[in-house]
Formats: structure tokens, sequence, C-alpha cells
């Protein structure tokens, strides 16, 4: 179920992976998978922290052209297998940040012929977050992450 969108605040794409949702699933929540995909190359996640439960954390740290740049979140839901809701505007222990960007909400079914219908939206505390996101490149970014999440998923598969 696609949660109601708000064209003002929130970002989202759906697409087809050629990849079973198990390990779709398995990639979003196993931090060993986390690097081959999660931010576009040639940028890097050099290190990755993953608590996986209500309330865990979702850290992250990035190399973007020679820099660093640490992403500390936290789950808000995780239904195994369908979907999982972090956000940047707390950190573990329910701390909030205090420059909160999103949250991003990722839902996962079933497609036909074994793949995985893959939704991710953005949702942002104003228009003015949603409209800096989407020209920093949402949709090309987050798509590009979704194409290689299911080219290392194919990788995976026997």
């Amino acid at each position: 179920m696609t949660p109601d969108l708000d064209p003002q605040t929130d970002l989202s794409f759906t697409r087809t992976l050629a990849a079973p949702r198990s390990l779709i699933w398995e990639c979003w929540t196993d931090p060993k998978h986390i690097p081959h995909f999660f931010v576009p190359a040639p940028h890097k996640v050099t290190a990755v922290d993953i608590d996986l439960r209500v309330g865990g954390r979702f850290d992250t740290t990035f190399e973007v052209e020679g820099n660093a740049m640490e992403n500390h979140g936290v789950y808000l839901e995780v239904v195994p297998g369908e979907k999982l809701v972090f956000t940047d505007a707390y950190t573990e222990g329910w701390k909030p940040a205090p420059e909160p960007f999103m949250t991003a909400i990722l839902l996962l079914s079933d497609a036909p012929g074994g793949g995985t219908t893959y939704t991710a939206i953005a949702r942002h505390r104003n228009p003015e977050a949603r409209k800096a996101h989407e020209e920093m490149g949402f949709l090309d970014g987050w798509g590009t992450v979704a194409t290689q999440l299911e080219t290392y998923a194919r990788s995976l598969m026997p």
C-alpha cells in the first residue's frame, strides 16, 4: 500500500526490478550489501552500521569527490520483506538531528515474473527542502541507485 503523497513535500518513483523481493530486502537490510548500491557511482559508501529495528540506527558514511559525508539516521518502521522507513530527523535513541533533510520510505512487493515492484519515497519537512532535493537530482540519483541495486542483486542470484 502506497502512502498518500503530498506533491508539495514528497518525491517518489516506482520501478520493477528483475530480482526477487527477498533478495532486494536482504540487500537493503544487511550492511555487507549497502556499499554495492547505496550511492551513485563513482561515489562510494565507506562505512555502514545497521541496527534493524524501530528506533535502531541506519548510519552510513559516503565518499563524494574525496570528501567523507556522515549520515546518521533511525528506522521508524520495519515490516520484513515489505517496508522500510528511515529518517535523518532523529538518530539512535530518538535524539533530534539539528538539520534533518528527509524521511525515506521503501515499499517492496512481488512483481509478475519473480521480480520486485520497488517504490522509493522521499518526504521532506517543507516544499523548499523537496525542491532542493529534486534539483540535486533525486530522480537520476535514486534511479541510479535502483539500477545499481538491481544489478548487484542479480549478481547474487544462482
